[in-house]
């Protein structure tokens, strides 16, 4: 298939469109860390340990997998038209995370969160399959700044808490929520389908074998899976380690900490760009190899910087955060090259749904295995095997005959 097509319509018209997708991506991807950016003050309301206000945080991801599943099972994503999917869910998403500001006890906060996540699932993989429509060529550095968008989505509450510390918790609630609205707004008024669109396709549950069954579909997934064992751990739980580091060393204040957050978490948007670019030339597989070897590195050697000296700290947060979610359009870039064409929206559902399932798992992990060795400083070794795996799947995919089907894949 050519791009050609695309060009021959309008060469900026793409770039527009994409540039708009990124924009309703990141103003609905702000609820998702709203929570866990006023942690603190939500802890103190109900009187919360830090294991039950984990829940907050962990609710989220559990509701992505359920909506997820959710599109695979019933392959809505293939059905449904993909702006009205997008932007309904949008709406949803702002609309049940308002609730967190009338919730009475932490039981409430914790489904309205779950709703919030389940929302966000029809936000995330149908944008991919969205921007796709666009993109046949360039498209590995087109679904990576879809990536940096949700990125910086995500990171756009602890800058909200930093821009607003001192005063009420309920503003964070309220922006982010305004934020998902609009962009509902804007995909229900503006944001098109590309000229390379997808048919509404009839689903069978008994397809999904064509999905996990496919070795190089399975090797693509089990990058992703590895990679998503660290990711959002990380960007969930980095407030808490760098608030206890940064005590450590002397710099105190929730402040300072949150504004450091968002920093290393809105780097990985720059990342997320590279990553793209890198592997529009130099081939998925070894882009996405490259990048969990740098990112699983800095979880090892980031607890070797607690207490100081500070620049080292910074430093090595930095790069973790350009790293670690520098690959992730790539893992969906190539379930969209790997898997047939009718089932691209279902796939991409899959692989994020079990993805997400896993983030579950390794974000309660973090605080008990933080409690277990008597604090922070060490906690990120465990997101270690994630990434070391993620890296053999992808060296295993690049020897296979079908990773000549992967953009660059060979190279």
């Amino acid at each position: 298939m050519s791009d050609l097509g695309i060009q021959t319509v309008s060469a900026p018209g793409r770039w527009r469109a994409l540039a708009l997708v990124c924009s309703a991506v990141v103003l609905s991807m702000t609820p998702w860390f709203s929570a866990t950016a006023i942690l603190p003050e939500l802890s103190a309301r109900w009187q919360m340990d830090e294991g039950t206000a984990s829940w907050l945080t962990i609710a989220v991801q559990i509701g992505f997998v359920i909506g997820a599943l959710g599109l695979t099972v019933t392959g809505l994503a293939d059905r449904l038209p993909m702006r009205q999917l997008i932007g309904w869910s949008a709406c949803v998403a702002g609309l049940s995370n308002l609730m967190l500001l009338v919730a009475p006890d932490p039981g409430w906060a914790v489904a309205s969160r779950m709703l919030t996540g389940i929302a966000l699932a029809g936000v995330y993989p149908p944008s991919m399959k969205l921007v796709t429509t666009w993109f046949v060529q360039a498209r590995g550095l087109a679904l990576g700044m879809v990536i940096g968008a949700l990125t910086l989505g995500s990171a756009f509450p602890h800058l909200v808490r930093a821009a607003s510390a001192g005063l009420d918790w309920r503003i964070v609630v309220l922006a982010t929520s305004g934020f998902a609205l609009i962009s509902a707004v804007m995909l229900a008024l503006v944001v098109r389908e590309g000229p390379h669109g997808y048919a509404p396709a009839p689903f069978r549950l008994a397809e999904l074998r064509n999905i996990v069954l496919y070795k190089p579909l399975m090797l693509a997934n089990i990058g992703y899976f590895g990679h998503m064992w660290e990711l959002y751990a990380m960007w969930g739980w980095f407030l808490a380690f760098a608030s206890g580091a940064l005590v450590q060393s002397g710099l105190q204040g929730p402040a300072f900490a949150s504004s450091l957050t968002f920093v290393v978490i809105a780097t990985g948007a720059v990342g997320c760009v590279i990553g793209g670019w890198v592997a529009d030339r130099i081939g998925r597989t070894a882009t996405t190899a490259i990048m969990m070897a740098a990112s699983g590195g800095c979880a090892a050697l980031i607890g070797f910087a607690w207490g100081g000296p500070e620049w080292v700290l910074i430093l090595i947060a930095l790069i973790w955060g350009l790293t670690i979610p520098a690959d992730s359009a790539q893992f969906s870039a190539m379930v969209t090259e790997l898997s047939e064409r009718r089932l691209v929206g279902t796939a991409l559902a899959f692989q994020m749904g079990v993805g997400f399932a896993l983030t579950v798992i390794s974000l309660r992990l973090m605080p008990v295995f933080a409690e277990w060795i008597g604090g922070w400083q060490w906690a990120f070794l465990v997101l270690v095997p994630g990434p070391a795996i993620g890296t053999i799947a992808m060296l295993w995919l690049r020897r296979l005959p079908e990773a000549a089907r992967i953009s660059g894949g060979l190279r």
